[in-house]
């Protein structure tokens, strides 16, 4: 099941039309009150979500659903009018797996679509990393120095997860891009370079097991 939370009319029905052509079930809602109660009974593959809404905007559904532990593993596609590399952070930071600019095209975000299912049912990840004071969970979404809980943003936590799924290995900037914010994030800006400096100074002394190799990236081990 595939969810679209979308208020305007038009293109929630031609969305909902296209992916149930394509044989993916799909439920539309117009405001985030109806895709709540949706939520309480059937919890979707993937969500589609539109950033200016009525009642809240997709920001604040999309943090919600990242803060449940019941939800907080589905793929979310954002789909917006809004197209600034700012707006594109903050989405993406949020928790989001993907950014649709409006007017998109239909073979365009079926692509996405069918992208993100495919990534999304790939294997589970290690249950927890120890490196050091350093303890990560995936699964339970925990990050701790010394048994204390480190405050981590979503982005932050996939990154340092990315690392450690790849111990010993050197991750370009480009394959960190690919792997956390999507191959169509913006290739000029320091996006990488920022979130480990930043994640790095909330690890504290663990934060030097995060290395950066000169001209290719970051590895961590």
């Amino acid at each position: 099941m595939i969810y679209l939370l979308e208020d305007d009319s038009n293109i929630r029905k031609l969305v909902v039309y296209t992916l149930e052509s394509q044989g993916m079930e799909t439920e539309g809602f117009e405001r985030p009150s109806e895709f709540w109660r949706a939520m309480e009974r059937q919890v979707p593959e993937l969500l589609l979500l539109d950033i200016m809404l009525p009642e809240e905007d997709g920001i604040s559904v999309l943090k919600k659903i990242r803060a449940a532990s019941a939800w907080k593993a589905v793929p979310v596609i954002l789909l917006t009018a809004k197209n600034t590399e700012y707006d594109k952070v903050i989405g993406l930071d949020s928790g989001a797996d993907d950014f649709v600019s409006k007017p998109f095209g239909m073979m365009e975000l079926m692509a996405r679509v069918r992208a993100i299912l495919r990534r999304s049912g790939s294997a589970p990840a290690q249950s927890e990393y120890r490196i050091g004071a350093l303890y990560v969970s995936p699964s339970k979404h925990v990050a701790q120095v010394g048994g204390e809980n480190v405050v981590l943003t979503y982005k932050e936590f996939e990154l340092l997860c990315l690392l450690l799924e790849n111990q010993g290995i050197v991750l370009t900037r480009d394959a960190i891009m690919d792997k956390v914010w999507g191959s169509e994030f913006e290739r000029e800006n320091r996006t990488v370079d920022v979130h480990i400096r930043t994640l790095r100074s909330k690890l504290g002394d663990s934060g030097d097991c995060i290395e950066t190799v000169r001209g290719i990236g970051y590895k961590i081990g």
